[in-house]
């Protein structure tokens, strides 16, 4: 059986395989985050993180289904070591809105590179991760804001989760097909 050609990598489609695997790994290490949640007994904050969890995993598919919807070869990654030991909740809450913040420089270097290449149909897929990454910095941003305030007392943080509708938006429209299907 005789294997289909597919398109030569550009910095673009490198840069994309690259952001597969930085989206499965974001996945993990808020598996990660969820399981230390769970384990000291705050249920909101477990629960806000096992769905962010599947947010980022179905990013990942995402950019898997534009691969082969574009013909590309795409490869999937192992990931890195997550990060499990932690003092304080307020040092997950950091790490998480610091993770968002670099996901979202390598969506820009992705826009630049589809841009540079001149492959506009990339440079629009590109923009919903884009937008994306908008609302995923200011929700953890807002949700270390709540935690400086809370102090010692992430009993507040709970609270404020069980209250407020932070990551509990519905799914988006605009978001482009997930390979598999969204989780």
């Amino acid at each position: 059986m005789a294997l289909t050609k597919k398109e030569p990598r550009s910095k673009f489609y490198e840069l994309l395989q690259a952001q597969i695997h930085n989206e499965f790994h974001a996945s993990q290490q808020y598996i990660a985050l969820a399981v230390w949640f769970d384990n000291e007994d705050l249920p909101q904050l477990a629960k806000h993180f096992y769905k962010q969890s599947v947010e980022e995993r179905n990013h990942a598919m995402a950019l898997v289904q534009y691969m082969l919807d574009r013909d590309h070869h795409v490869e999937v990654p192992g990931v890195k070591d997550v990060r499990n030991e932690f003092s304080a909740a307020i040092e997950l809450l950091e790490l998480a809105l610091e993770q968002e913040k670099e996901v979202a420089a390598d969506i820009s270097a992705l826009a630049k590179a589809a841009r540079a290449e001149e492959d506009y149909i990339s440079e629009q897929f590109t923009q919903w991760f884009l937008k994306e990454q908008v609302e995923e910095i200011s929700q953890m941003s807002t949700l270390l804001t709540v935690a400086r305030r809370a102090g010692d007392n992430v009993y507040e943080i709970e609270k404020f989760l069980h209250r407020e509708s932070v990551g509990t938006s519905a799914a988006d429209a605009g978001m482009p097909p997930i390979a598999g299907g969204a989780l």
